[in-house]
């Protein structure tokens, strides 16, 4: 079935005619546990500005019955069905069925492979609730929500809103929810099956955590931690905003097969792989606190207030994603969450924006489906750094000020950029114009480093199109000490030109350019100072400091201005001193791909080794032991480093899952072991390790079965792609994975089916790493032409970070 994409004019126009009173949903879930079907009924009262006008109202669902203001309506074509001849006030009934409940967008259902329960979820970022149900599909379109869910007598109900009646029907039960207050449809959920629940009242909320019962020893290990951070954000987002969450209940929901997670108010639901079935690093457990106060986050900017159009996303997502790092700093033991993002996503978002697919991190958006491509690096990371930019620039204070008044005039509303630069540049007294344009309007990256003007330091920086955008960071003095580098005087600039004089003494053995990471901009070294960069960065006196000179570094890497080696010999020696748990794992997963895919063949056993002398170390230490044994074991040389690993993992499930997978890779035979595996992991999603196992293994046969059912019938989760793939791609192995470049663009046409989430993950992860030749992005970039939006973004910023390895490898 042929469904086209809304169109901002479309939506615009149906705004404008159409006033959306209320939704009454009713699901009924009781065909699932033995067969695809989720039946709905949706009932769309609504009024119109033009009586006599005519519109559409969206539903990509099977239609059985359709009526208006009790008329029959003609079938949907494309995934519409035409409303003719409104009446001022209306009512729509539509009765669908969608049977696609496997493999297609906004419904799911899992199959728990430990016990065969059922489980079910819905997602409908950005418009996928019409492959489920009739609704008017565009964000600012606002309104109440009210269902009505029938689901097996075993199983747990939820949706947005709490106290629903529970009414027993023998078989099954009936559960009625209050309705929500105004909500787009893509913020709306119903999640069911046979839940493992826990609760628990803090803060005034009652908060609950759901799973699968096969995860609930999970569930219950990781309880406190979930409450404690919950708590923590919604009394930090309560008070940053002056408007506490609007409701007493707040749940979050781990379910099979989910891809990430995302933030329907009231209910998250999250993959249940962020439930670690290993006792979580500190590097995993900081980044579910920043992902879980990300999706908290949205219950004020997504969900209290919403974006009109897409083009707008960043006022979700960039938002979210730089509220979820302030609150964890000022409300969480995870005071260096910051020096976190600049060590993973923020280094990806330098990479994208100074790529073919960068973009304005607003930007028009035709359809949606072109917003669904702006998921991205640029949005997310980028759109984080930039607004922390802007609290630097107005001020923390006038920016909270701001963020006040912006939810107390919009409040159930839908708002453009417009209305936050109103709000920001009245509590700041700034003008913002320049800033908007800068940095909200124009693509690409800055370059920032630090000049002379006889003795006296400035800055010099150059934008994308001419001078620097405005902003305002700090630039660092630091001396040699006893312990290292020691600041002696921190400057802040506020950038207004090309060159911009620094208030800090001259002589000093480092200035540091974006000192605290307060900006997005890459820096240089003076001409003279870079081999004082790559030897100071493990001196520096913080993690955030040090993470500064560690992205200075990878970014010269990307640009082909430093090699492997370099970067894997300050990584390692930053490692060796590094005080901050949020930056070891990815620091060693950076100097691991260094050497992995940055490197020549000449040198990658040698830089490999250096690597894996840290991980040695860092198992030895307290508390790092894991990282350390993980990180051996996807460094070992040889057999026998496998098997003095296999000692050391003792009952460790997941090291030895790890060292099996590198034994595969080097060749070894694994088949009895891993079956012993299996039957000792208590994990039920523990074949899917297995087949990682087989995924890395150099055997053809065993590439082709594990490619058909990672790439062809998809049966691995989306939460275990990222596994399956990495193993798949070893470097040692271009032989044998040679026909997986062709395999790759035979799928292109495909990669989109499911909806955004899988998208996205299959054009990147599947994207051939090891076997494809120099000229295969090339060849990838143009048989993508006349992809899907997300697949041809994905895949091209794929291409050229994969060009920039192959580059760096030559």
């Amino acid at each position: 079935m042929s469904t086209p994409s809304l169109t901002q004019a479309e939506a615009e126009r149906r705004a404008a005619l159409l006033r959306v009173q209320r939704y009454d949903i009713a699901v009924d879930l009781t065909g699932l546990p033995t067969g695809p079907q989720v039946r709905c009924v949706s009932t769309v009262t609504f009024t119109c500005e033009q009586p006599g006008a005519g519109t559409f109202v969206d539903c990509v669902a099977r239609v059985v019955e359709a009526t208006l203001n009790g008329e029959p309506l003609p079938a949907a074509v494309d995934g519409r069905i035409t409303l003719p001849a409104l009446a001022a006030h209306n009512t729509l009934r539509v009765s669908t069925v969608q049977e696609h409940t496997s493999d297609g967008p906004g419904v799911h259902k899992a199959v728990d492979p430990a016990d065969g329960e059922v489980y079910v979820w819905t997602t409908f970022e950005p418009d996928e609730a019409r492959y489920v149900w009739a609704c008017f599909d565009q964000p600012d379109l606002k309104a109440p929500h009210a269902f009505t869910v029938t689901a097996p007598a075993a199983w747990t109900v939820l949706s947005n809103t709490g106290d629903p009646r529970v009414e027993d029907l023998g078989d099954a039960r009936r559960w009625t929810f209050p309705a929500t207050p105004p909500l787009s449809p893509y913020n709306t959920v119903v999640d069911a099956g046979p839940l493992h629940e826990i609760r628990r009242t803090v803060g005034g909320h009652d908060l609950g955590v759901y799973a699968r019962r096969s995860l609930a020893a999970v569930l219950e290990r990781d309880a406190d931690e979930i409450f404690t951070v919950t708590a923590q954000g919604l009394a930090f987002f309560a008070d940053a905003f002056a408007m506490p969450f609007p409701q007493h209940k707040y749940d979050q929901v781990f379910m099979p097969e989910f891809g990430g997670a995302m933030e329907n108010y009231g209910c998250v639901t999250w993959s249940d792989s962020w439930l670690r079935r290993a006792t979580p690093t500190p590097a995993e457990r900081e980044g579910f606190a920043c992902v879980l106060l990300h999706e908290m986050a949205h219950m004020w900017f997504g969900n209290v207030v919403t974006m009109r159009w897409w083009d707008d996303l960043w006022l979700n997502e960039a938002f979210a994603e730089f509220a979820c790092y302030w609150a964890a700093t000022r409300a969480t033991r995870y005071t260096d969450a910051w020096a976190g993002l600049l060590a993973g996503e923020k280094l990806a978002a330098y990479l994208a924006d100074q790529g073919p697919t960068s973009h304005p991190i607003r930007q028009p958006v035709h359809d949606v489906a072109e917003a669904a491509s702006i998921f991205d690096d640029i949005t997310y990371p980028k759109g984080a750094a930039v607004l922390r930019q802007l609290m630097t620039y107005v001020g923390e204070k006038a920016f909270t000020e701001g963020m006040r008044a912006y939810f107390a005039r919009h409040a159930w509303g839908t708002t453009t950029l417009q209305d936050l630069i109103d709000a920001l540049a009245a509590a700041s007294g700034r003008d913002l114009g320049p800033w908007r344009t800068g940095w909200l309007e124009t693509a690409g990256t800055d370059r920032l480093t630090l000049d002379r003007d006889g003795d006296a330091p400035v800055l010099a920086g150059r934008g994308p199109d001419g001078p620097p955008r405005p902003q305002v960071l700090a630039v660092g003095a630091y001396r040699h000490g006893p312990g290292g580098l020691e600041r002696t005087a921190l400057a802040e600039v506020e950038v207004r030109g090309a060159r911009t004089p620094v208030d800090l003494p001259p002589g000093a053995d480092l200035y540091l350019v974006n000192d605290d990471d307060l900006t997005f901009a890459t820096t240089r070294p003076e001409p003279a100072g870079r081999a004082a960069l790559l030897a100071a960065a493990a001196q520096l006196p913080t993690a955030v400091s040090r993470g500064v000179a560690v992205a200075t570094v990878w970014d010269m890497l990307t640009t082909g201005e430093a090699d492997a080696a370099e970067v894997v010999h300050c990584l390692t020696a930053v490692l060796a001193v590094e005080t901050s748990d949020a930056v070891i794992e990815p620091y060693l997963r950076l100097a691991g791909d260094a050497a992995e895919w940055w490197a020549p063949e000449s040198r990658r056993a040698a830089l490999t080794a250096e690597v894996a002398e840290v991980c040695a170390r860092l198992a030895g230490q307290p508390g790092r032991r894991r990282v350390g044994l993980r990180g051996l074991a996807r460094t070992a040389a040889d057999l026998a480093a496998v098997a003095r690993l296999q000692d050391e993992a003792g009952d460790d499930v997941d090291v030895r899952w790890r060292a099996l997978i590198r034994k595969a890779a080097l060749g070894g035979d694994t088949a009895a072991e891993t079956g012993a595996l299996l039957a000792l992991d208590p994990d039920p999603d523990a074949r899917f390790r297995a087949l990682a196992v087989r995924a890395a293994g150099p055997d053809a046969g065993d590439k082709e079965a594990v490619w058909h059912e990672l790439a062809v019938r998809r049966s691995v989760p989306i939460g275990s792609v990222p596994a399956v793939a990495t193993a798949f791609w070893q470097r040692g192995q271009a032989g044998v994975l040679a026909p997986y470049a062709q395999k790759y663009l035979a799928l292109l046409p495909e990669l989109h089916r499911g909806g955004m989430v899988p998208a996205m993950f299959y054009t990147h992860r599947l994207f051939p790493m090891v076997g494809a030749d120099n000229g295969f992005p090339d060849r990838a970039r143009a048989a993508v032409a006349d992809a899907v939006p997300v697949v041809r973004k994905t895949l091209l910023q794929r291409a050229d970070e994969v060009g920039r390895m192959l580059r760096a490898r030559s």
